[in-house]
């Protein structure tokens, strides 16, 4: 097995419309073992168990590199997109929450994977009149599903890690319409806009990740520092992440949990985006992302 970080990617080349797996390291990407050959990478978490020795066992020296490989999304599309709100005891201060409870129980919402997932790359179009925000989080797939899973052992059920904005409409969060004060704060408007959720630039298997909570996350806006955390700073681990959404729903092979964001967001000082900003997005041993907001 190479000991040389890699991600699992999915591109496109030669104007073909449908992506092929890859492996991304050291800045180039070689095409996958035929064995995945004609998949994507859901199918091949379908069957996570099955790849997982190829993959460990993968030489990188062996791989035909793609010099023409155009990145996309690595998942089309997770079949659930989770996210984990108020999970970081930094972002909570900055949002002028009471500090969190390490021992409660985590809040999340859905964002609808087909139409906010882009990739590493893409231009993000703004929604008009939205005060859009960022948010750096880590992005957690399962590979292994399951309901009720005992904490102890979710992190087996990890198939592995990428880099994920969690990009947010604060503009469109009170409802000033609301028919009563519990649909005040409107979390599919926030939330759920096309594009919402830049992802990648691969999956970086588990394995090769001591410590997910060991990680620093960092995001620039045209190149000024907004977030600089690690994940340390997380209020609810991974594995109770995992555990908690499995005793509500099955988590399904190719699942996307984004855990949170640290503070830095610009919510707080009331500093949103615009068109034209380049935002930077990156988790240091798992990937870059590099998103220009474009109008809508």
């Amino acid at each position: 097995m190479s000991s040389q970080r890699w991600c699992l990617v999915q591109f496109v080349e030669n104007n073909r419309a449908e992506p092929s797996i890859g492996v991304l390291a050291d800045g180039k990407v070689g095409r996958a073992p035929q064995s995945l050959s004609g998949r994507t990478l859901l199918e091949v978490f379908d069957r996570w168990e099955e790849f997982t020795p190829l993959l460990q066992n993968l030489r990188l020296s062996a791989l035909e590199v793609v010099p023409d490989a155009d990145l996309v999304a690595p998942l089309t599309y997770p079949r659930k997109i989770l996210c984990a709100g108020a999970n970081y005891y930094g972002h909570a201060q900055e949002m002028g929450t009471q500090r969190p409870d390490p021992d409660g129980e985590p809040f999340f919402f859905l964002k609808p994977p087909t139409t906010t997932v882009v990739s590493a790359h893409d231009d993000v179009r703004l929604p008009d009149d939205a005060d859009v925000d960022w948010e750096a989080e880590l992005a957690v797939v399962i590979g292994t599903g399951g309901r009720d899973i005992d904490e102890r052992t979710a992190l087996e059920h990890v198939a592995g890690y990428t880099v994920a904005n969690d990009l947010s409409a604060r503009g469109r969060f009170p409802r000033k319409d609301a028919v009563l004060p519990p649909f005040g704060w409107d979390w599919f408007q926030h939330k759920a806009f096309d594009g919402s959720c830049p992802l990648g630039p691969g999956i970086v298997p588990s394995w090769q990740i001591d410590d997910p909570h060991d990680l620093t996350l960092r995001l620039t806006v045209n190149g000024e520092i907004k977030q600089e955390a690690s994940t340390a700073d997380m209020v609810i681990t991974v594995p109770r992440l995992i555990a908690a959404a499995s005793r509500v729903l099955t988590l399904e092979p190719g699942d996307v949990i984004l855990t949170g964001t640290p503070a830095g967001v610009g919510m707080p000082h009331q500093t949103f985006l615009h068109v034209g900003d380049l935002v930077v997005t990156e988790i240091d041993g798992i990937g870059r992302l590099e998103n220009r907001m474009v109008a809508s």
